[in-house]
């Protein structure tokens, strides 16, 4: 027989975020208990007290406390380098059947530059390419016949070696991200390979940012 307890843990192993916020103690037991009742009585097919619900989520927390700061401590210690790239430009256009010619021509362009920064996303409706100042002046040249949606200057990058077990455990992005925006620094955009993960920021904010990053690894989680 399935008792409360277990299927107070199934409920809340299928929300992470429910599940990081009761570790971290910032979330009303007794709300919580309150929200999830319909759905213990359901599972359960009897009537559940609020109370027995509560006392279930009380000695879940330390399980699941030590479960997340495990997991996610685990892959936040094998980050590796952390590279800053500055002078950037972002440039988003809307998606038209000759864009991808343009990005050919501009591909050809900077293929043999490896002083120039340069990644791409494109999007169902739009494509955005951000890509070192210095070649400001010929993608505007190139891109003269497709639509500008968008344009800012004066961005950095920062750029993070991540471990292959990455994509075994949840969390660690939002850990990445909460940790920048504690501190305030906006992300202008996010650009991830499998084992890279880099966050575009203003020229301003990234000394700031490269220090939170950097003081990742040496979190008490």
């Amino acid at each position: 027989m399935t008792t409360i307890s277990e299927t107070v843990n199934e409920i809340v192993s299928r929300k992470p975020f429910l599940e990081e916020t009761l570790a971290s103690g910032l979330i009303n037991l007794s709300s919580l208990a309150r929200e999830i009742q319909p759905e213990v009585c359901e599972k359960l097919n009897k009537d559940v007290k609020h109370g027995a619900i509560v006392m279930a989520l009380k000695r879940l927390k330390p399980t699941i406390n030590f479960q997340i700061n495990h997991r996610v401590k685990k892959v936040i210690n094998l980050l590796g380098d952390i590279i800053v790239r500055s002078n950037l430009v972002d440039f988003t256009f809307r998606n038209t059947p000759t864009l991808i010619a343009a990005q050919t021509k501009l591909l050809e362009r900077i293929s043999h530059r490896d002083d120039v920064f340069f990644t791409f996303s494109k999007g169902i409706y739009e494509t955005t390419i951000i890509l070192s100042d210095s070649m400001e002046k010929e993608v505007l040249e190139i891109f003269n016949n497709e639509k500008l949606i968008y344009k800012i200057t004066n961005l950095s990058s920062i750029t993070i070696k991540l471990p292959e077990e990455v994509s075994q455990v949840f969390g660690v992005f939002y850990h990445i991200l909460k940790k920048l925006a504690y501190e305030g620094i906006n992300i202008f955009e996010l650009v991830s390979t499998t084992h890279e993960f880099t966050v575009i920021v203003n020229d301003d904010t990234v000394d700031s940012a490269f220090s939170v990053l950097k003081s990742i690894k040496n979190d008490k989680l």
